[in-house]
């Protein structure tokens, strides 16, 4: 059983609740139990696509500083990658991923909303990597997933300088994906994820792989990726229900059973 951390699924569609008073300050427990949540995600078999939320009034606010005080460098020598492995584990799950942001996602809640594979932003929120403002920088992804996401530049803009900045200006640098009201955050992305629930599961769990995958190589090899998992999609029903709706009826009225 996990304490602050809780996985509920409806109709195929997974919310991963963080729910510790009162920022959701990622300590390692919470840590730890992102990890076991995220495993038992990557592996439920009824599971379509997940939704992570830290509740109405917050996401993450960060890491919990207070830690840091009784962690030797020594120590963080041997677990920093534990520490980001956390975060790497929500990345890893296979299937659409949406973080809904209220409130603050700042430090290591930057971190982890990145590592969804879409993020809806209350107009209201604030996002910032402040890591460089206690001498120290982002250490569970943040140099990695926001350069990648926004550019070289701007990460640095944003890690070096520690700044918060509002919704509009992370939908403008391409950090979030969609900026709404705070009252519809869950609600925006609960609809997202049910119509990604309906889609054809395989296809979508090959598409995340291809890109995911293919952004860490080179393009030779990430064409080959593709290549490999497009034609094992062949081998699916949902393929032979899309082409055959395709023919059929036209695009977009294939229903999926998600084999």
């Amino acid at each position: 059983m996990t304490e602050f951390v809780s996985l509920d699924v409806v109709d195929g569609v997974g919310t991963i609740r963080i729910n510790r008073a009162p920022v959701n300050a990622l300590n390692t427990q919470v840590q730890n139990e992102l990890r076991e949540v995220a495993q038992q995600a990557s592996h439920h078999q009824d599971l379509r696509a997940v939704i992570l939320w830290g509740g109405e009034k917050v996401f993450v606010a960060g890491a919990d500083v207070k830690e840091f005080n009784t962690i030797s460098a020594q120590t963080m020598m041997r677990e920093a990658e534990d520490v980001s492995g956390a975060i790497t584990a929500i990345a890893q799950i296979p299937v659409p991923t949406i973080a809904a942001v209220t409130g603050y996602a700042l430090g290591g809640g930057c971190e982890l909303a990145m590592a969804a594979d879409f993020r809806i932003s209350a107009d209201t929120a604030k996002w910032g990597q402040p890591e460089i403002l206690l001498g120290i920088i982002p250490g569970m992804g943040g140099t990695q997933r926001l350069a990648r996401l926004v550019g070289p530049a701007k990460a640095k803009d944003l890690i070096f300088t520690g700044r918060f900045i509002d919704a509009t200006e992370a939908h403008e640098i391409g950090l979030v994906d969609a900026v709404v009201p705070a009252a519809e955050v869950l609600s925006s992305a609960q609809a997202m994820a049910a119509k990604l629930a309906k889609g054809p599961t395989l296809a979508l769990r090959a598409a995340k792989a291809a890109i995911d995958q293919g952004l860490d190589t080179d393009l030779a090899t990430g064409l080959r990726i593709e290549s490999q998992l497009f034609a094992a999609l062949f081998a699916t029903e949902d393929k032979r229900i899309g082409v055959d709706s395709f023919v059929k009826n036209g695009p977009g009225k294939a229903v999926f059973t998600g084999n």
